[in-house]
C-alpha cells in the first residue's frame, strides 16, 4: 500500500489516495499503521476518496479503529495533498465528510499549498445533539464529577463531541490519568474529545487536548473550533481566537451573524512510502 505521512501542526496522520489504491480492512489497517514502535506511527489513517457531491471524500479512521467523523488538521492535509499531487487545480476544493461537505480555501505559494482556510460549518450547541445527557438544553459550564473533582464543562459539536474544560495550570496536567476518564464518563454515551484550555488573554487560548480513541495529540482542529467557541460563549474571548497546542497554533473565526466557524492553519507532507499489510 502507497502512502504519504501528512501533519498539521504535530496532528499526523497516514494518507492513502484510494483514487488509485484500496484498503481493504481500514480500521485494521489504521491500527496496524498508527502504532508509533511498530508501524508508521500516527493519529489515525486517512483515505482521499472520490465523491458524488463534492470534489472528494475524506473518511478518517482513529489509531484504536474507530471511525471519526471529522478532523480539521486533517481535511487541511487533504487540501495540500490532492492539489499538491495534482488531483486538482483549483484552490477553493470541496471535500465530503461524514459531517457534511466542507469548503477549504488554499494559500498557494510556488506551486505548493502553505496554509489552507476550511469553512467547518455551524457548531452545535444542543446537549442532546452532541451527545451529552444532561436536563439542560445547553451544556455551558455543565459541572460533572470526575476522578472525584467537579468540572465545568462546555460541549460543542462541530460534527464529532467536545467537552471544553477551564484550567490554571496545563504544563503539570496529568492528561494521561484525567484524559480516558472524561473520554469514557457515563454523561458521554458516544465518548467525547476534551478540551483543556487555559485563557490568556480575550484572543488568545492555550490548549492540550484528549481525543477519543487517540489519546493525547499535538493538536485538534476540530478541538480548537470548540475550545473558541466556548470560549466566545462563555465571555472569554472574542470572536477571533488564536488557539495556541502543543504542536503549533491555528486561527480561529466564529462568523455568528451567519453561524459559521473558520479555520486556517499550515499543512505539511512528512515522507511518502510503501508498506506492506499482511
Amino acid at each position: 500500500m502507497k502512502f504519504t505521512k501528512m501533519h498539521g501542526i504535530g496532528n499526523d496522520y497516514v494518507y492513502v489516495n484510494c483514487l488509485k489504491e484500496r484498503v481493504a480492512d481500514p480500521a485494521r489497517t489504521a491500527r496496524l499503521v498508527s502504532d508509533r514502535h511498530f508501524g508508521i506511527g500516527s493519529d489515525g489513517l486517512i483515505l482521499i476518496e472520490p465523491s458524488e457531491k463534492a470534489d472528494f471524500t475524506m473518511t478518517m479512521y482513529n489509531a484504536d479503529g474507530s471511525q471519526g467523523a471529522m478532523c480539521g488538521n486533517g481535511i487541511r492535509c487533504v487540501g495540500k495533498y490532492v492539489y499538491d499531487h495534482g488531483l486538482t487545480n483549483q484552490e477553493h476544493v470541496r471535500i465530503e465528510t461524514i459531517s457534511g461537505i466542507k469548503e477549504l480555501d488554499l494559500t498557494v505559494r510556488e506551486g505548493k499549498v502553505e496554509q489552507v482556510r476550511v469553512n467547518m460549518g455551524s457548531p452545535r450547541l444542543e446537549a442532546a445533539q452532541i451527545p451529552i445527557l444532561t436536563e439542560q438544553k445547553e451544556a455551558v459550564n455543565l459541572p460533572i464529577e470526575v476522578d472525584g473533582e467537579t468540572y465545568g464543562i462546555t460541549g460543542v459539536s462541530m460534527g464529532n463531541p467536545h467537552a471544553v474544560v477551564y484550567l490554571e495550570d496545563l504544563d503539570n496536567l496529568d492528561i494521561e490519568t484525567l484524559g480516558p476518564k472524561f473520554e469514557n464518563h457515563q454523561c458521554f454515551p458516544d465518548r467525547i474529545n476534551t478540551e483543556f484550555c487555559k485563557v490568556l488573554d480575550e484572543h488568545n487560548l492555550q490548549m492540550r487536548v484528549w481525543e477519543r480513541g487517540s489519546g493525547e495529540t499535538l493538536a485538534c482542529g476540530t478541538g480548537a473550533c470548540a475550545a473558541a467557541v466556548s470560549s466566545i460563549i462563555n465571555g472569554y474571548t472574542k470572536e477571533q481566537v488564536n488557539v495556541k497546542l502543543l504542536g503549533g497554533s491555528l486561527q480561529i473565526y466564529w462568523d455568528r451573524e451567519n453561524n459559521l466557524v473558520y479555520m486556517t492553519g499550515p499543512a505539511e507532507e512528512v515522507f511518502h512510502g510503501e508498506i506492506v499489510i499482511v
